[in-house]
């Protein structure tokens, strides 16, 4: 239970003053630390004692700005999940803590041009049964393609590049993935052997807890302008997908996390939290570090593109149409756990900066060059999964930027541990209880069904009210799930 000062800004806003003295070891805040939240939530976020995590990143060397936590803020390792945190690209640090192990979880939307008018309960039925079997999913699924050594390394250094140019996809969907599905700084050299045989057996599958793949319905618009540079329209039918970088990514997090407890005493950097482990962004702990974390990206955009790849045949199989017809292009795709170097404005001064959104959303306003041509004078599009059975959101990135560092949240955000949530529910009651709300599951465990009740979440609509009314990403689209694989 988080009982240090908390002063309330505004109706969104909560700051931890950097004079807190709370902090082990006595180090001091450099910055303060702001969350994002409103009455409703700020309770639950104390009793997660997320804050105290919130004030130790901001401890951090070379930290800039100010620490900050997204509404769906719940503790993590490390940095709590839904914090924001960027240091001097020069003089700062880079800690895997900020990142998370799920590297480059994230969120993908596909568009069609179906509407619920040329559907039925029967044929959302056929189509996620056809999804389930054409996506492997579940606690160590194994992928449908087996790569080879020089395959992986390929896929590890190229991005979705790789899967493009092997026919998993059609050549425009690059320009709609945040950094076109790669990174540049990725370097398979770097990544361990384990890690690479983790990722050979799991490219192109959709993995378990709270990734899933869904087929909703576009049930409100509150932004008809963005809507229609999104190509997104009320009753439409759109494909949602949630996965990351499976065992590889997580290996990667786990083997550098000891490359960089070690830095962390070879640099004599003092932490109030040795989950915090880091090194400066210049050495070489750093920079091999920000590489690997960079090639486990490129593996989890290479794993997003080959499930679009099969969820465009699985369309195809059960309606007979083809995917080009059906209108099946991929609005956006966005990364939750990631730090990247950018540019942004800190106190009026233009800053080269290691921006770690750790749970959290890249939410870039109006004309940055990093988004597509088509949505600069709109803002990128920001991806809001809900929990399974809830409502998904699709956002817009605001000039927000200089006060987060162009982020916002990432989901709903946990409020009960999977083991107590599967001590309370049991999985088939759930899939019972969503065929009763309309919605049709077909999980790969009962288990997972019952880890990820809706009620082990936080409301995502009052998550989502938060960043709109704060401003840092406002709604666009709101979608209701009709059918989803759970893994």
């Amino acid at each position: 239970m988080w009982n240090g000062p908390l002063e309330k800004i505004d109706e969104y806003r909560y700051m931890i003053p950097k004079t807190y003295k709370g902090i082990k070891g006595n180090l001091k805040m450099k910055v303060p630390a702001v969350i994002y939240a409103n009455e409703k939530m700020i309770e639950a976020i104390k009793k997660d004692n997320a804050p105290e995590q919130a004030a130790n990143v901001a401890t951090l060397p070379g930290i800039v700005g100010k620490s900050l936590a997204m509404p769906d803020i719940h503790w993590g390792y490390g940095f709590p999940i839904g914090g924001v945190a960027a240091t001097d690209a020069n003089e700062g640090v880079i800690s895997p803590g900020g990142v998370g192990f799920d590297i480059n979880c994230g969120v993908r939307l596909v568009r069609t041009n179906l509407k619920m008018d040329d559907i039925n309960g029967q044929i959302i039925k056929n189509l996620v049964d056809e999804l389930f079997k054409n996506v492997p999913s579940g606690v160590g699924s194994k992928a449908r393609i087996r790569l080879s050594m020089q395959q992986i390394n390929e896929v590890l250094d190229m991005g979705a590049k790789w899967a493009i140019e092997n026919g998993y996809g059609w050549d425009e969907d690059l320009e709609y993935l945040e950094e076109n599905g790669h990174l540049e700084s990725a370097d398979s050299s770097l990544v361990s052997d384990k890690a690479k045989k983790r990722g050979k057996e799991q490219v192109g599958s959709l993995g378990a807890g709270n990734h899933f793949l869904e087929i909703q319905r576009v049930a409100e618009v509150f932004d008809e302008e963005a809507a229609k540079v999104y190509g997104i329209e009320k009753d439409q039918i759109v494909v949602m997908i949630h996965t990351g970088s499976r065992g590889c990514g997580h290996q990667i997090c786990t083997d550098y996390l000891r490359v960089l407890e070690q830095a962390t005493l070879k640099y004599n950097i003092q932490l109030p939290d040795r989950q915090l482990a880091c090194a400066p962004v210049n050495s070489k702990e750093g920079e091999s570090y920000l590489k690997a974390m960079a090639s486990a990206a490129n593996f989890a955009w290479t794993n997003r593109q080959l499930i679009v790849h099969w969820v465009r045949q699985s369309f195809e199989n059960v309606l007979h149409e083809n995917a080009h017809d059906l209108g099946m292009h991929i609005v956006y795709d966005v990364c939750h756990n990631i730090a990247k170097i950018e540019e942004h404005v800190v106190d009026g001064k233009k800053m080269k900066l290691v921006v770690h959104r750790k749970g959290a959303t890249r939410a870039f306003g109006p004309s940055r060059k990093e988004m597509p041509l088509k949505y600069r004078k709109i803002g990128q599009p920001v991806l809001i999964p809900g929990d399974m059975g809830t409502a998904s959101f699709l956002l817009k990135g605001t000039d927000a930027s200089e006060e987060t560092f162009g982020s916002t949240c990432h989901g709903a955000g946990r409020v009960m541990s999977r083991s107590e949530a599967k001590r309370r529910w049991n999985g088939r009651e759930i899939a019972k209880m969503l065929e009763r709300k309309g919605i049709y599951a077909h999980p790969a465990s009962w288990t997972v069904m019952a880890e990820e009740s809706p009620d082990a979440y936080k409301d995502v609509g009052n998550v989502v009210e938060v960043t709109h009314g704060a401003g840092i990403s406002t709604k666009v689209a709101k979608m209701v799930p009709l059918g989803v694989v759970k893994g």
